[in-house]
């Protein structure tokens, strides 16, 4: 008789323990899903906003170099007109001529026949 009074008790336990477990994953199973659930929106949250963060740098980055590209046109520019000014003012007729003429010199190839109008007649048939 106790050997089966102690059969049913552990049988008694058991199942309690079964219920007892199935009624804990009940309990615990959704509140587990809204957890994992949370932890992915969160994850995804920092994602988005690192990923902003990294379109932020880039767009502050590719202003910075137009800006410093503009700043390089305009200091080329000044270059064109402060070289166009000296051209224009600082170099005569005569300076033109001798650099033609020594142009003309360092190259063996060119036969040059002054005209009227100081064009050049280059010879091409030899």
């Amino acid at each position: 008789m106790a050997n089966k009074k102690t059969y049913m008790i552990a049988t008694f336990a058991t199942i309690a323990f079964i219920v007892a477990f199935i009624a804990l994953l009940m309990w615990g199973f959704p509140r587990y899903r809204v957890w994992s659930e949370e932890m992915a929106g969160r994850a995804e949250l920092h994602r988005a906003e690192y990923n902003k963060r990294i379109i932020t740098v880039e767009a502050e980055a590719r202003l910075e170099a137009e800006r410093l590209n503009a700043e390089a046109e305009v200091v080329r520019a000044e270059g064109a007109a402060e070289a166009m000014y000296i051209v224009q003012d600082a170099l005569t007729e005569t300076y033109i001529r001798y650099l033609w003429v020594r142009m003309m010199a360092e190259n063996e190839n060119v036969i040059y026949i002054p005209t009227e109008a100081s064009l050049p007649i280059l010879e091409i048939n030899r």
